[in-house]
Order: C-alpha cells, then structure tokens, then sequence
C-alpha cells in the first residue's frame, strides 16, 4: 500500500507555495512552476521524501526511541496534539521553551514539579492548604501543562524531530542539529531546506495538508510498533513449537494399521515368570477355599 498518493497530496493543497515575492532561493530544486504569482511545489519530489522520512520514523520507533512532534502555529497546533496522542508520541504544540532538547535536564525538572502538583491534587493535599494557595498551585500547574503537557513522560531525548514550519521553529531546528537529533521538516517555499536532514517540500499553512504530514508520520510509528509486536508473537510460537513433553510414547501404545506384516512380539522371561507366580497364588487360594 502507497505512503501517500498523487491524489491526496492535491486534494490537500500540498502544492501550494508562497507568493513569488517571498520565496527563498534554496528551494528553487522543489519548485516545478509559478502560477499568478504563487510558486508551484513539485509533488514528485514531494512524494519521494514523504516515503524516505516515512521509512526513517519506522526504523527509528523500532529501534526504541521516540518521536517528538513540533507546530505552534495556529493551523498545526490541532493536528500535532491529535496525530501524536494517536500514536504515542510527544508533542509541542504551544510554545517551543528555549532549551527543551539542549537543558533537557533543567526541563524534566519542570516535569517533575508538574507531575507533584497532580499528585497533591488527587492524593489530598489540597484539603490541608487554603483557597489561595490551591488556586496559586492550579494556576502554575495550568501553565506547565499548557507549555509541557506533550512531552510530560519524555524520559530521554527524542529519536527523530518532526517539524511544521522551520521558519517559525527556528528555535527547535537550532537545538536539534546541537544535539545531532535527526530533523524531518515540512518546508515551504519561503524556508530554508539547508540544515534538514529529512526536508519535505510542501504546503505548511494549509490545515488539511498539515494534517495530511502528520497522520503519515503518526502512521509510521504506528506501523512499526505493529511490526515490532508481530515478531513478538512469532517468537512466542516459536517457542511453543520447540517445546517437548516429557510424556513418552511406547511402542506398545502405537496403533497398527497394516496387519500384513505384524508378527507379535515374544514375550519376555520377566512377564513369564511374574504370569506364573501369579497362577501359583490363584491355585493356593482356591485350594484353601476348598478345605
């Protein structure tokens, strides 16, 4: 089954670019035409990177890293949070908080203070503190969440950066070439491709076709983790078929189809001399009834 095809690409409105005006120079190997004023994205090159970035995820998720999701725009913020939670991914959908890859250290303990907070939330602090300080505890939970809700059991740094609009998220593309972390980046005609290790030339204002990256993206993880479960249970069975029971099968207890051939097996010394004790018993006994 295609990745993704012609088709849905078009009706999404991938091929979309920016006005001619604002386009950057480095993209011109993605641009097939201009049309009134709007650059033309080449689809073809667009469909060949969607499969190269598809096949990185998949490697990447089951070699047992994660993937982190990134868009604060408007348009993507929906998308990012629904595709990522689909899949079991993190995701920033808010606002990128310098420092998030490169003092991961100083984040998870924001992390750590928000996961504190929901606990005196259920395990009945509050009870014990006053209106105000509940309410001042809501407030900066309420923060945390909104800022670091996506990524709240991120224990490590991601695999692999998926990313809306490397225009906007200058900020996270800086970090993650930093920290050597993988980029796939959904890059329009106004961005700068350079420093991408994954570009996908596309629309990235459009709802529908950021929607339409995302849920490939998210159907990558998916498919591997389905992958990685198959092999599970494919060793499982293997096992099972390896296993032998220790109940042995006797010659005797075979059942004989063909009579053609069979010759009954002598019997033995041992079962002739245990037949004959026992007949000797069963003699004596009747003759004690007889007296």
């Amino acid at each position: 089954m295609a990745v993704v095809t012609m088709k849905n690409l078009l009706e999404s409105g991938v091929h979309f670019g920016h006005q001619v005006k604002r386009w950057d120079p480095r993209m011109k190997k993605y641009i097939f035409s201009e049309r009134n004023g709007i650059h033309i994205i080449d689809l073809q090159k667009t469909i060949a990177a969607i499969k190269e970035s598809y096949d990185v995820v998949r490697k990447t998720t089951m070699a047992g890293k994660s993937v982190l999701f990134v868009g604060t725009k408007k348009q993507a913020q929906q998308a990012i949070q629904k595709e990522a939670e689909r899949c079991g991914q993190f995701y920033v959908n808010n606002r990128w908080l310098g420092g998030m890859l490169t003092n991961f250290s100083t984040i998870k303990k924001s992390l750590q203070r928000l996961k504190k907070i929901e606990k005196m939330e259920v395990d009945g602090t509050f009870e014990n503190l006053t209106k105000k300080e509940v309410s001042a505890l809501q407030k900066e939970k309420a923060k945390l969440e909104k800022n670091l809700g996506g990524i709240k059991e991120m224990k490590e740094l991601p695999g692999v950066v998926f990313i809306i609009d490397t225009h906007k998220e200058q900020i996270a593309v800086a970090e993650a070439r930093r920290m050597n972390i993988p980029i796939i980046a959904v890059v329009d005609t106004n961005c700068n491709p350079e420093g991408i290790d994954y570009p996908i030339p596309g629309n990235d204002d459009a709802i529908r076709a950021i929607s339409l990256f995302t849920s490939v993206i998210a159907n990558a993880v998916i498919e591997s983790d389905n992958e990685e479960s198959l092999k599970v249970l494919e060793n499982l069975n293997d096992e099972e078929d390896g296993v032998q029971t220790d109940a042995v099968v006797k010659d005797d207890d075979i059942e004989i189809e063909d009579y053609s051939n069979y010759q009954p097996t002598e019997p033995k010394e041992e079962d002739i001399e245990a037949d004959q004790k026992e007949h000797e018993q069963l003699f004596d006994e009747d003759k004690m009834y007889r007296d």
